[in-house]
């Protein structure tokens, strides 16, 4: 099965139109961070969202953790997806994220640095809808929670997308080189890139035409 596809750090609405046109299945919508690439303003995310049609997934990337500031994040920006970047959120949370806003998917960030990554995502089993798989150093100086650019450890993602019920995204890293490698390893759900399809900071059309041939050619 073709993996689904998520273009992540979309800036306009003209990158949107342009990432679906390519066979954009998700769209990747960045706020405020501590580090990386692609952050926009919640208003933008919120006008992004909106022009978006029917069966693409939005995806409000937030850093937030506390319940309150999460719930009020995604209300404000009306995404259909919220993908919490940080680690550090409690299991309270998202029950709370499900009683108060019952049609948003949940999707949790694990970042993979060894093997902890696998217990961490167990211990998620009934609390989300999926899980992404990114290469951030959330302990670092400057805390990076994605768009890195950096692969991590394809065999244990791989161990992960095999053992946990939920659906698995794979980010960190990826491009039309290695796409392909990757799918077959891990054989997620759905992959995620946001530098891989960028040039100079622009949504490259040549790069995403090139990416999402080498995913929906790729060994499922």
């Amino acid at each position: 099965m073709t993996p689904r596809i998520k273009v992540c750090c979309i800036r306009s609405t003209e990158e949107a139109d342009t990432a679906i046109r390519h066979g954009a299945d998700c769209l990747g919508l960045v706020a405020e961070m501590p580090s990386g690439p692609g952050p926009i303003r919640d208003d933008e995310i919120r006008e992004i969202a909106r022009s978006v049609p029917p069966g693409v997934a939005t995806f409000l990337l937030t850093s937030r953790t506390g319940a309150a500031a999460i719930v009020d994040h995604v209300r404000f920006c009306g995404t259909n997806v919220v993908q919490l970047v940080d680690e550090e959120v409690e299991p309270s949370t998202y029950r709370r994220l499900r009683a108060e806003c019952p049609a948003v998917k949940i999707v949790q960030v694990i970042h993979v640095g060894g093997d902890e990554a696998v217990d961490r995502a167990l211990a998620l089993e009934g609390a989300v809808d999926a899980l992404l798989l990114d290469s951030g150093r959330p302990s670092g100086e400057v805390r990076e929670l994605g768009g890195t650019g950096r692969t991590h450890d394809w065999g244990v993602s791989a161990r992960i997308a095999a053992t946990v019920a939920h659906p698995v995204f794979l980010a960190g890293g990826l491009n039309a080189g290695n796409v392909r490698e990757a799918i077959r390893i891990v054989r997620p759900f759905g992959v995620d890139l946001c530098s891989g399809v960028r040039t100079e900071g622009a949504l490259d059309e040549a790069k995403l035409r090139d990416f999402v041939g080498a995913a929906v050619g790729a060994e499922g």
